[in-house]
């Protein structure tokens, strides 16, 4: 199975965020509207639903295309990832007037490492595993 080659591989870093906002999607659902807990998240749900995944998958493709030149582990590679969705998302919000709380700040310090610590084990054991899956050399 060595065609599409790419082709596989985006679809192996599809994965991993689709499956994680649909239960994100589905949690603020019935949180807005089983309970009636007010989460304005309509205006900013767009960008990681649609760009994300999307994102996960170009950034595998780049890994497999790049790894002969670039020896970096798989885990390393996806935790440079947040680095360049974070300001995207920060500009998104701010082009929606999305408000931000105030502890947000705060909690960046200790929210940024955690966040690349989540990517580094997400791309270092499930993006890895489905890159075996599709057989992906």
């Amino acid at each position: 199975m060595n065609q599409h080659t790419y082709l596989r591989a985006y679809m192996a870093g599809i994965v991993v965020p689709t499956v994680f906002l649909l239960v994100v999607a589905t949690v603020f659902t019935m949180a807005r509207y089983v309970y009636n807990i007010p989460l304005p998240v309509e205006r900013v749900i767009v960008f990681p639903m649609a760009f994300v995944p999307n994102a996960w998958g170009l950034w595998n493709v780049l890994f497999v295309a790049l790894r002969s030149r670039l020896q970096l582990s798989i885990g390393l590679w996806g935790a440079l990832l947040p680095i360049l969705l974070a300001p995207l998302g920060i500009v998104v919000a701010s082009l929606l007037n999305f408000s931000v709380p105030g502890f947000a700040a705060h909690a960046f310090f200790i929210a940024a490492p955690v966040g690349l610590l989540v990517y580094y084990f997400a791309w270092k054991y499930l993006v890895a595993f489905l890159n075996r899956v599709q057989e992906i050399p």
